[in-house]
């Protein structure tokens, strides 16, 4: 039990968010196969939501498992949250863009993520509908965006003006989702002041940096909080 909203980065694009209320919200689990991940949270207990951008390996690795395990509430996009029913999962709550609900107390909305979408099984690659981002409205009220794997796309403003999150995560990368120049753009868009790297450093192939992301800010109001895999902060709504 934490005393206030706590947000831990597992490696890659997988967090774990603690409320004071008993709340554990996993998004994107990757954690077995997931070189980032320390292997002290290679097995978590207790979550009570989990929420899946899209159906990459690097997204979904331990989904069906963790939901077996746990008994979560699962969160996806339609086609998604389908397949997983395929695999036993009950406890599926699919929406679409643009969609709101509330989950046990977070409310959930569903936004546009720029990236593709496709369920590797075996040597085919399925259907997964679309990728997409997150805003996660806590019990106080402190929202967050999980943009997903995304390149910077100009409708960030739309997000940014409709839902006004207090802290933002981006990925950073390149190759696969945007990188540091279009992260930057991201956050002006969005008109948040925090911002969380993510997506960067798992494989050599990521080469966008923490370090040019805050070059690419340099001078601007906005604060870049680089996490290590496990580290945590604390997030309080701002008065």
């Amino acid at each position: 039990m934490t005393d206030t909203n706590r947000l831990t980065w597992l490696g890659h694009s997988t967090f774990l968010i603690d409320t004071p209320d008993g709340k554990r919200i996993m998004i994107d689990p990757w954690l077995s196969g997931n070189p980032s991940c320390p292997s002290s949270f290679r097995k978590i207990e207790g979550v009570t939501h989990i929420l899946l951008t899209h159906a990459h390996f690097d997204h979904i690795g331990d989904a069906v498992p963790l939901a077996l395990e746990t008994r979560a509430q699962v969160v996806g996009i339609f086609e998604l949250c389908h397949w997983m029913g395929r695999k036993g999962i009950r406890n599926t709550l699919p929406m679409n863009k643009g969609g709101t609900q509330e989950v046990n107390g977070i409310t959930i909305t569903m936004v546009h993520a720029d990236h593709s979408c496709g369920i590797s099984e075996g040597d085919e690659i399925l259907y997964g509908g679309e990728a997409c981002g997150y805003v996660i409205t806590l019990p106080d009220g402190f929202k967050l965006y999980h943009s997903g794997d995304t390149n910077v796309f100009s409708d960030m403003k739309l997000i940014g003006s409709l839902y006004r999150p207090d802290l933002v995560m981006l990925p950073i990368g390149s190759l696969y989702t945007m990188g540091p120049v279009e992260a930057a753009h991201a956050v002006r868009f969005l008109g948040v002041t925090e911002v969380v790297p993510m997506h960067y450093g798992t494989f050599p192939s990521l080469t966008g940096t923490p370090e040019e992301f805050r070059r690419q800010l340099t001078g601007e109001p906005f604060k870049v909080r680089v996490l290590k895999p496990g580290d945590s902060i604390e997030m309080v709504r701002k008065s």
